[in-house]
């Protein structure tokens, strides 16, 4: 699945950077990116906020600028906060638990692993977080010593969600995503990303790369900003989905990711993370984001979270898998396309100077505002 293989049913809104001109909205028709940038509808924001969102971009003019693989392109979010859920799978969630008893360390992980997988098994993974079942669980891991934060939400009622990234500051397909230099343990994260409008209603969807540091996260929780959001460390596209006749929630679901990773050494690593196993409805993971409790008046993005947790040693026997400079990521699925991005460290990476003043400044200028 690459940039060329969108699937042509789909109605796509999407972003990419033109030469001399800037930020310019686009969709796909018949093979060909159009840019339908206009001072109606100069954002994605303002596109995603109209009742009539699907039927605006399907009918929207705009010029043909070519084929999606000469595109420069950048996230399909503009305006919108870049929020993600963690802890919603059951497989991930219990090595997060690993990472926090081996402080960081994956020469102890696999220790752990075993002792775990002895204890618990298979016992969360058809558990309804926050039910009557989720307490006894809870009650039984306190027990045994094994009561952990991640535990806490992953079964408990509250889901975690944080704030992965800056408005305006997440990568697009084909940009180099970035490592901070502190970690050596570290893996890229396949997830479905949600397009929600201020109202908090769902609009679509696209691929997103939640890059994690397990070895930041795994010294403290309290390091998770450290972990999830440096330059160039959140990733999302190729482009955003939107619900219509042809594509809807049902459709995220049931959600089948592929994750390829490719090494400069050679070393090739292939994984899988299936929406079907979420613990937590994405309905209701946009519910507990949104509310009276918490506005977001040009909406967000929400990650949804993912099963994929890799285990296979790359380097040495026991010391699991990190990623390496030059690694290719493809995040694939037949509904959403293919986000492929590059590993280098964020220190390494394009620095991030194009903020929303700019962004503000640039559509004046272009009378779009």
């Amino acid at each position: 699945m690459t940039m060329t293989q969108l699937d042509p049913t789909g109605l796509w809104l999407g972003r990419v950077e033109r030469a001399g001109i800037g930020p310019c909205v686009v969709t796909l028709r018949d093979g060909a990116i159009i840019d339908i940038t206009a001072k109606e509808a100069p954002t994605v924001r303002d596109i995603l906020e109209r009742d009539d969102a699907a039927n605006y971009v399907r009918t929207a003019s705009g010029e043909k600028l070519g084929a999606p693989v000469e595109m420069d392109w950048l996230a399909p979010c503009d305006l919108q906060a870049v929020k993600a859920c963690g802890v919603t799978f059951a497989g991930s969630m219990v090595e997060r638990v690993i990472e926090e008893q081996a402080a960081g360390d994956p020469a102890k992980a696999e220790a752990i692993r075993a002792r775990i997988g002895e204890r618990i098994g298979d016992s969360l993974s058809n558990i309804t977080p926050g039910s009557g079942e989720a307490e006894k669980v809870r009650h039984a891991l306190v027990a045994e010593g094994l009561w952990s934060q991640y535990l806490e939400v992953g079964i408990g009622p509250d889901a975690e969600v944080f704030s992965k990234a800056q408005v305006l500051s997440a990568v697009g397909h084909g940009a180099n995503v970035g490592l901070h230099p502190i970690s050596t343990w570290n893996n890229p994260e396949p997830e479905v990303v949600l397009a929600v409008n201020s109202k908090g209603t769902i609009k679509g969807a696209a691929l997103g790369n939640d890059v994690n540091l397990r070895d930041v996260e795994g010294r403290s929780a309290l390091l998770l900003s450290k972990a999830k959001d440096n330059n160039a460390s959140c990733a999302i596209g190729p482009m955003i989905r939107l619900f219509d006749d042809t594509y809807t929630l049902d459709d995220v679901r049931k959600a089948e990711l592929t994750l390829t990773v490719k090494g400069e050494d050679g070393f090739v690593l292939n994984g899988h993370s299936s929406m079907s196993q979420i613990s937590r409805d994405p309905a209701d993971l946009v519910k507990q984001t949104i509310g009276r409790h918490h506005q977001y008046p040009d909406g967000f993005m929400l990650f949804l979270g993912t099963l994929f947790a890799p285990t296979q040693d790359r380097d040495t026997p026991g010391g699991g898998f990190t990623h390496k400079l030059g690694d290719v990521v493809t995040i694939a699925n037949d509904q959403l396309g293919a986000l492929t991005n590059t590993v280098r460290l964020s220190t390494e990476c394009d620095e991030w100077t194009f903020g929303v003043s700019h962004l503000m400044r640039n559509l004046a200028s272009r009378d779009l505002i």
